[in-house]
């Protein structure tokens, strides 16, 4: 993460540079572009006189020459201003040519064109290797981006696969002990032996283990997710909800908002999952509302709650619950918020802005 922000301002500083277009001429075109300023500089430079000196302006062309051309052009539009300076002079009638101002003039031009020179070269050194660290960051930030994906993939399949486990195995085991049980109190109700209450309580309590792993189940593993939708798996989550914890959860949700991606439909089921399951257990909500809406651009996951509230300034999460969902929301491209809902309850909110070519409405 370190590297990243420390190469985000470069990136930044080379898509800046990148919008503007950049000035390119052809070889030949250059040459003809610099001498027709050299001779328009010459020319202007006979006419003001000997008395009027115009050597700045032949910076102009040198400048293009170097900068555009190579080293070797620049020297040679040195030359030839230095000679067309030398002529314009004699034409306007100078009375003594000093060849000591020739040579100081010609030295300062082939000194500026080699600081030009050395200018440019470490700018385009400086502009390939922003480049190639940028190519080299988009690299890193894409194979990361594919390994959080494999992870989540990784993630869910086990997941699935431990609710596929603790319906099948653990709670046909815990069906089979609770009929083996029945069978032994129907037995001791027969010989009307003392144990039958025990027998009634052993009953009892190996259907509410039946009862929690079958929770417990539907927490790792959704089949009306895989099979219906998201509608359908957040209804059964609402329901799912009002069994397990005994509390009011609502769904409000529009039938016109498909979400067939796989991937986006588990992970917003996941955050909707987290944030329902958090506010049951720990907020004493007297109820849960769960929505999923299109508003405007950007499809909204919303879980609200009316229970005891986050503080009006939330810390820095460090529960794994915050960070699972804004981790869910970061894989999908979305954004996550969690706060106080006015003065009582929370509300977390997952938003995803929808493009007009998206994958939602339509397998990948």
């Amino acid at each position: 993460m370190r590297r990243i922000v420390r190469w985000s301002g470069i990136d930044g500083v080379t898509a800046n540079r990148r919008r503007f277009p950049r000035f390119t001429l052809s070889g030949k075109w250059l040459v003809v572009v610099c001498l027709l300023l050299v001779g328009t500089v010459g020319y202007m430079d006979y006419l003001t006189g000997y008395e009027h000196s115009l050597l700045l302006f032949y910076l102009l062309p040198i400048s293009l020459a170097t900068w555009f051309g190579s080293l070797i052009l620049g020297f040679a539009i040195v030359i030839i201003s230095v000679i067309l300076w030398v002529l314009s002079d004699l034409a306007s009638g100078i009375p003594v040519l000093r060849f000591w101002n020739i040579g100081v003039t010609s030295a300062s031009y082939v000194l500026f064109v080699s600081v030009l020179w050395k200018l440019r070269t470490l700018m385009r050194e400086l502009d390939r290797r922003v480049h190639e660290r940028t190519k080299a960051l988009q690299r890193e930030v894409a194979e990361r981006q594919r390994l959080d994906r494999e992870i989540a993939q990784v993630a869910d399949r086990e997941r699935r696969r431990l609710g596929q486990d603790l319906h099948d195995s653990l709670g046909q085991h815990l069906t089979g002990t609770a009929l083996a049980a029945q069978v032994l109190r129907e037995k001791l109700a027969v010989r009307a032996a003392p144990e039958v209450p025990e027998a009634e309580k052993l009953v009892d309590y190996i259907e509410q283990g039946i009862e929690l792993t079958r929770n417990l189940a539907r927490g790792f593993f959704s089949p009306e997710l895989e099979a219906e939708g998201l509608i359908l798996g957040l209804q059964g989550l609402a329901e799912n909800i009002r069994e397990r914890f005994q509390t009011s959860c609502v769904f409000d949700g529009q039938e016109s908002v498909p979400v067939a991606d796989s991937a986006i439909a588990t992970q917003l089921y996941r955050i909707a999952q987290e944030a329902a399951t958090n506010s049951a257990k720990h907020a004493a909500p007297e109820q849960i509302a769960i929505r999923l809406a299109m508003d405007g651009p950007e499809l909204t996951l919303s879980i609200t709650d009316d229970g005891i509230g986050f503080p009006d300034k939330l810390p820095h999460p460090r529960g794994l619950g915050l960070r699972l969902m804004r981790h869910g929301a970061a894989l999908i491209g979305a954004s996550f918020d969690i706060r106080r809902n006015g003065g009582r309850g929370t509300i977390a909110m997952c938003k995803l802005s929808i493009p007009s070519d998206s994958h939602l409405n339509g397998s990948r």
